[in-house]
This record gives structure tokens, sequence and C-alpha cells, in this order.
């Protein structure tokens, strides 16, 4: 039987720290090897099908981590966005990003702004990157901006629907067919809580640097058995 691929995938991240005290490793190791690990894994995942890829790197909750640990993160990102920048171009893969601005160290915001203006118009899928994100606040900000734009006489109120609502989220993305969290614990952590609505969800109880293809196509494996009904009846 032919294996299909759901259209947008959004994967929580889980599992880097405790990954590195299994092996002995500083914790901060354990964060550089997720990220490695992304990289690989995200244009393996496109280049599947999927056409949105979302996942959950930084929390807004995880500035309450050490100052260490944090500053660690975002030199990351900005080395991650400045270097693979080229090549995730050349691979066609568009990079956006889903959360608030603020807190954020402007180096980051450059990178950011560098990476997603170099790739905007490439087309063979998005990756969707969630950075200072947090799941209630995107709803949040979201109705702000539609009450503003009400208030403005730019929105009818009669036209609102939940489909609507989504122009108003960080990113108009389709809703979410499959979410995988690492590691095996089985929350969705205030990530994309509007958007998962009628999403299927799988939990492996592998750490996510070590969740690979192998372990990706397991994932679409169990996402094929299921049978998505979106409150209805079965068929």
């Amino acid at each position: 039987m032919e294996k299909y691929y759901p259209e947008h995938v959004a994967i929580i991240l889980d599992g880097n720290r405790r990954w590195a005290k299994e092996k002995g490793l500083p914790q901060l190791k354990g964060h550089q090897k997720g990220f490695e690990n992304i990289r690989n894994l995200a244009p393996y995942i496109i280049n599947k099908g999927v056409k949105y890829l979302s996942v959950f790197a930084f929390s807004t909750e995880n500035f309450k981590r050490s100052e260490e640990e944090v500053k660690y993160l975002m030199d990351l990102f900005v080395d991650m966005f400045k270097k693979e920048c080229d090549k995730i171009h050349e691979e066609n893969i568009k990079i956006i990003f889903s959360g608030r601005r603020e807190n954020l160290r402007a180096d980051v915001l450059e990178a950011m702004d560098y990476i997603t203006e170099k790739t905007k118009n490439n087309t063979l899928g998005t990756f969707n990157i969630c950075l200072n994100y947090g799941g209630q606040q995107e709803i949040v900000d979201g109705a702000k901006r539609l009450a503003q734009d009400v208030k403005d006489g730019k929105v009818n109120l009669d036209v609102v629907d939940n489909k609507y609502f989504y122009k108003y989220m960080y990113n108009e993305l389709p809703p979410i067919d499959f979410l995988i969290r690492t590691s095996g614990e089985e929350r969705i952590s205030n990530f994309m809580i509007y958007e998962l609505s009628y999403s299927e969800m799988y939990f492996p109880k592998v750490y996510f640097p070590d969740f690979d293809a192998e372990e990706f196509e397991r994932a679409i494996d169990e996402y094929n058995t299921r049978e998505r009904r979106f409150g209805g009846n079965k068929k």
C-alpha cells in the first residue's frame, strides 16, 4: 500500500538534555546535537512531500532557564541561520518564524530576518520555526489584531469563523495533520494549540537527537494506520 505523507507535520523537539545526560555529556551538548539533527531531518521530511514542517524550537517559558543555557541556544540559532542559509536556499526550502520578537537579541532577529528574506520565494516546502513561541499567546495576539481590524472597519464580524481566524495566527498555515513529540512525554506544552484541533498525535520514546529518518518513517507508518474523523462518525 502506498504511504501517505500529511500536508502539515509538527514536531516538539524534546529530550535533548536527557539524551546528553544519559551519555555523560554536558546538557548543552544535547542541544547542539538536536540542532544538527533537525538541520538534517527537515530537508528529508520536506522532500518526502510534506509541504509544511513546524518545530517547537524555543518557547516563551524557556527564558526561565539558566542564563547560560539561554545564551547558548541563542548563539546556536544565530550560527545555524547564518551558516546554513545558502544551503537551505539551494534546497528550495522556505523558512518562516512563529513567535514574538520581543526579548530576542538583536543578532538573533537579524539572522532570522536574513534567512526569511533569502528563502521567501522558495517553493519545495515551508519550514516553520517556532521561536519565543507560546500557543495561548498566539491566540491572544491574534484576537487583539482581529478586534482592532473590526474596530477600524476592516473586517465585518459576520465573516469571522474558526477558519477565518487562521488569518490572525502568526503565520497563516493550514491545520496540523500530525504532531510528533519525542522523548515519550505525552503533552502538547502550549504548542500551536489552535492549529492542533484535529491533529493525530504520536509520542515515540526516543529522544530527539536520535529521532532520525528511520524513526520518522516509523511515525508515518503509524499515521497511515489512523482514521481521521474530524469529530464525525466512522464511515
